[in-house]
Formats: C-alpha cells, structure tokens, sequence
C-alpha cells in the first residue's frame, strides 16, 4: 500500500486572492518540504486537489465567486507548483472526493494512507479526511501543515485550528503529525 500526500486548496485565491488568508502563508514551506521528500519515496504520491469551479456552483453562494476553473486564482501558488508525476484533481465541493476521480486515483495507485495538508482545517481537510475514513483510507493530518481561514476565526484561531485537529483525529481516527515527524 502507498501514501499520498493530499495537498488542499494551497491557490492564489486562498492565499492572497479573493479570499487571502494570512495564516496560508506559514504553511507553504512545510508542504513544500513534505512534497519534496514524498517525491524521493517509492511509495508516496504527491496529490493537489484544488478547487476549480465553473459559474453559478452551490459553494459561491457561501464564500462568492473563487478559484474558477483555468483562472490565476485556481493556480497553485508559486513555491508549490505541481512537478513531473504529481496528481492534480480538479474539485468543485468541500471533499476532494465528491464527484472527483479521487477514489479511483487512490484505487490506481493502492493508497492505504493519507496525509492531509493545506486549506482549511475544519473543512475541505474535514470533509476530504471523512470521505477518506469511509473508504478505510487511514489518515493523518500535518497539524503545522494545515490552517483554518483566519478571517472566520478572528483572535481564535490557534483554538478553533486546535479544535479542528483534534475533531479529526477523535472522529475519524486521524493520526496528529508534524512537519518533523514525516522529514
């Protein structure tokens, strides 16, 4: 069985874009290493599922227009860019598995484990990370390696980040990693 690193929604328009988010950007150098080394094992895949949508999808009506398909603001940002045999999938809900070929890239590629890294916590992690339980994926999440989206979490952040990882790893038996522990 592999590992794939699942890297969410680490777009421009989740960073600096239509919706920045300033907690985003300490991330990135721990994605960028964890793809890094995930890329020189035999048995990782390196997977982007990143939201791409098309006009009038049902998430706009939460968080307005972002992050359209083939947009700047749809691009991985700079630092993080896909390499060579990395897997993107293209997503237009929460979950990187709902009506994606996610399911059938981790059948492909025999994925017994993920690790779940980037946007946001409490839920494209949240959602991609339940989809994964039920197919019997194990899961671990990169708590230094993911982030809630600072703007709806005012001065909570570090608790409502704390309370998303730790929802994870109760709900869904997620393991809680570092950075560190996967280098």
């Amino acid at each position: 069985m592999k590992t794939a690193l699942v890297v969410l929604d680490m777009l421009n328009d989740f960073v600096d874009g239509t919706l920045a988010n300033t907690a985003a950007v300490p991330i990135i150098d721990p994605i960028d290493q964890l793809a890094e080394a995930a890329r020189g094992r035999d048995d990782w895949v390196v997977v982007y599922a990143n939201d791409a949508h098309k006009p009038g999808d049902v998430e706009f009506e939460v968080f307005g227009e972002h992050a359209l398909a083939g947009s700047e603001g749809a691009a991985v940002v700079p630092g993080l860019t896909p390499q060579g045999d990395d897997i993107v999938v293209p997503k237009r809900f929460y979950s990187a598995f709902t009506e994606t070929d996610l399911d059938a890239t981790c059948r492909v590629h025999n994925i017994g484990t993920m690790v779940i890294v980037g946007q946001h916590t409490n839920c494209c992690c949240r959602h991609t990370t339940y989809d994964a339980f039920l197919r019997g994926i194990e899961v671990a999440v990169v708590s230094d390696a993911t982030c809630m989206f600072a703007p709806m979490a005012g001065d909570r952040y570090d608790d409502m980040q704390a309370e998303a990882v730790e929802y994870l790893a109760t709900f869904y038996n997620s393991k809680v990693l570092e950075t560190s522990d996967l280098l």
